[in-house]
Parts: structure tokens; sequence; C-alpha cells
């Protein structure tokens, strides 16, 4: 079962650097490594031309149209593997990341996404807490993420969150990433419109919050703003 990691970026450098060198440090490393970038990024781009990439399966995709559904869509088209994994370029995947991802599918075939828990920074401090509800779509009221707050054994859930999550391509292929959601920036309910779609297809989403990433919420430069309303 092979592995594409597709990570979007716009201005974030150093961040994207330590994304990277987390991916290229996975005890069972990807077969692909796809960071989309969009054209105007001069900066990035210049820092991916002198990024070590030795023994590394590192692609630049372009992308001209801002916003994160445009990039994760030029991602898919890219990636050619069984398994898509996508993380934030401001995250740092623990070592084990990739072979837990790739343990939970092969455990099930009518899995059809597999994500777990963001240890999340904020200003250098780690958000803590324990919540066992964990990424579901009530009927009727606001969503529940807590994604980054999960304990307790794997489960079902009807939303993985987009800096911890993966899918099988056969899943995923013919869906997308949906082009209706507005906003030019971070858009960040593309994970609920996945997620019910690919479960809605049939598809077992699971949620492992033995399955972690360091997320160090940084600056976004973009019109999506954290705690703001667009």
């Amino acid at each position: 079962m092979t592995i594409s990691v597709i990570v979007p970026t716009y201005r974030r450098m150093e961040d994207l650097r330590r994304c990277l060198l987390a991916v290229r440090c996975q005890s069972l490393p990807a077969q692909e490594v796809i960071v989309v970038v969009r054209g105007s990024d001069a900066e990035t781009l210049a820092m991916l031309r002198d990024f070590d990439v030795t023994s590394f399966p590192l692609r630049v995709v372009g992308v001209d149209e801002p916003g994160q559904v445009q990039a994760l869509n030029a991602g898919l088209a890219a990636a050619v593997m069984d398994i898509i994994a996508i993380t934030d370029d401001d995250a740092a995947p623990h070592p084990d990341w990739i072979m837990r991802l790739q343990r939970t599918f092969a455990s099930d075939p009518q899995i059809g996404g597999v994500g777990g828990r963001d240890c999340m920074y904020i200003d250098g401090v780690l958000q803590s807490g324990r919540k066992r509800t964990v990424g579901k779509v009530p009927r009727i009221g606001r969503h529940l993420g807590n994604h980054h707050l999960g304990f307790g054994p794997p489960r079902e859930v009807d939303v993985l969150k987009g800096v911890n999550g993966a899918y099988r391509a056969l899943a995923i292929k013919n869906i997308g990433f949906d082009t209706r959601l507005l906003g030019s920036g971070a858009q960040v309910h593309w994970e609920i419109g996945l997620g019910l779609a690919v479960k809605r297809a049939g598809w077992k989403l699971i949620y492992d919050p033995e399955i972690v990433v360091d997320h160090f919420l940084a600056k976004r430069f973009d019109e999506d703003q954290r705690n703001s309303f667009n």
C-alpha cells in the first residue's frame, strides 16, 4: 500500500521546512511528497529549490488560484499512490505517523479515511484537555471537532481534521475537494464537505488518537483568519 503526502503551503517557509524534515524522518517512508505552492510565492519556491532532496521523493506542484481547495485539488490530481495523506505546513508528524495510517487502512478494506490527534501549540503553549466526542456532525447545531483533545480507542467519526487525515485514493479521486466552498484562504470547512461525501459513498472514517502530529499554529497570510468571521 503506497502513500502520497500532500502539503499545501503559502508563505510559511520555516514552518514548511520543519514539516518536511518530520516527513523525511518517518519510520515508514512515503513514496511521494507533494508540496503545493502558489506561483506568486517566490520565497517558498526558492526555499524548496535549496531543500535537500537526497533520498526524499519531493515533488513541487504549482497552483495559480488562491485557496486551500484549489491547492488540495492540484495535489490530488498529481498524486498517484494508493493512500493520500494530508497535513499542514505548520505541522510536524510524529515518526510513526505513516506507519500507523497504513496499518489502520490495512485492517479493513471499507475504511476510506484515517486521521488522528494534533497536539496543538498556540504561541508555544500546548493546549490541554480530554474529549471523548470527536469529529461529529449532528443533525442540528454546530459540528464537534475536538480532534486535538481526543483520547481512547479508535472509532468511527464523521469528519477528520485537515492537519492529520489520510484517504484512500479510490474513495476521494472521484469526489475531490468542493470548489463551491467560498473564500480564497484556509477554507477550513473543506474537511466537513469531504468527510460527509466519503461517508455518503459508503466508506468508514476512523479517528485514532495514537496517530499524532504536532501542530504549531502559524500566522495565516490570507483572508481566512482564526477567530474572526470572513
